[in-house]
């Protein structure tokens, strides 16, 4: 059923975690077009803002996503969603530039279709104990085209991910750590926090190499292994002539955190 509330994204600052959130309550946060755009549009915002280092996706009240309010948002997608000036892709399967830093997700109550695929776009994810996943479009006569397709398999092996996209069966928050899909499982009263002292741990580290280090993975997953090792020498050789580099090697005689500017 199509909703009247428009759907809304958070976005607050705290020091180099940006923090973005879905916001959409009266309908478990589903997703329509106008929430689609300003999910986009914070991702935007977090690539271009040099002070954000690391962004935290949450989600207010009960319930992380109930996925796509499909009566709202058929019609646009079917026919290409175009993404809005200034936006980036959540997902990195629309046809628009992904964000080159992390982003961490932190998903409680019902996280479904979308959803799941939002986090298997992060690069960590945490759930509370209270986590339901389901990648429901099959029992809608569709199928997942938000990227599980293309990611689940990686992340779960072949079966597994076949065991809950051709079923669209829901599973708990301790299957989606068994398979891969989070890396931490905790109440969820602690679940915001633990994010955030996440971010807060990778926002020390030093920004270039923190960038270089996702842009190699990511290369090694679309291009594979043989293509991401020819552009190591390349990239490590940027990365040690930056100021960061230096800075790095002195903390290290010096027996000291790093104090990194990301220059």
């Amino acid at each position: 059923m199509t909703s009247s509330i428009k759907g809304h994204v958070t976005r607050e600052q705290r020091g180099a975690i940006m923090l973005i959130g879905l916001d959409r309550v009266a309908k478990r946060n589903a997703f329509d077009m106008h929430m689609l755009n300003e999910l986009s549009l914070a991702y935007g915002e977090f690539e271009r803002c040099e002070q954000a280092r690391v962004a935290v996706v949450f989600a207010h009240g009960e319930h992380f996503t109930g996925g796509l309010d499909l009566a709202e948002t058929g019609p646009t997608l079917v026919n290409g969603w175009q993404l809005p000036d200034g936006g980036y892709d959540p997902w990195g399967v629309f046809a628009g530039p992904r964000v080159s830093k992390p982003v961490i997700v932190a998903a409680q109550g019902y996280c479904l279709t979308l959803g799941i695929e939002l986090m298997l776009a992060a690069d960590i994810n945490l759930c509370a104990s209270n986590a339901r996943f389901s990648q429901i479009e099959v029992q809608c006569g569709l199928f997942a085209f938000g990227g599980a397709t293309l990611r689940m398999h990686q992340i779960a092996g072949w079966g597994n991910a076949m065991r809950w996209l051709l079923t669209g069966d829901e599973f708990d928050a301790h299957e989606a750590l068994s398979m891969g899909l989070v890396q931490e499982v905790l109440v969820q009263e602690d679940l915001l926090a633990r994010a955030l002292q996440l971010a807060g741990r990778i926002a020390e580290r030093a920004p270039l190499g923190v960038r270089a280090t996702l842009a190699s993975a990511r290369l090694a997953v679309r291009e594979g292994e043989e293509q991401a090792a020819r552009q190591l020498l390349p990239q490590i050789r940027e990365v040690m002539s930056s100021e960061d580099a230096k800075e790095g090697l002195r903390a290290l005689i010096e027996r000291r955190p790093g104090q990194f500017t990301g220059h």
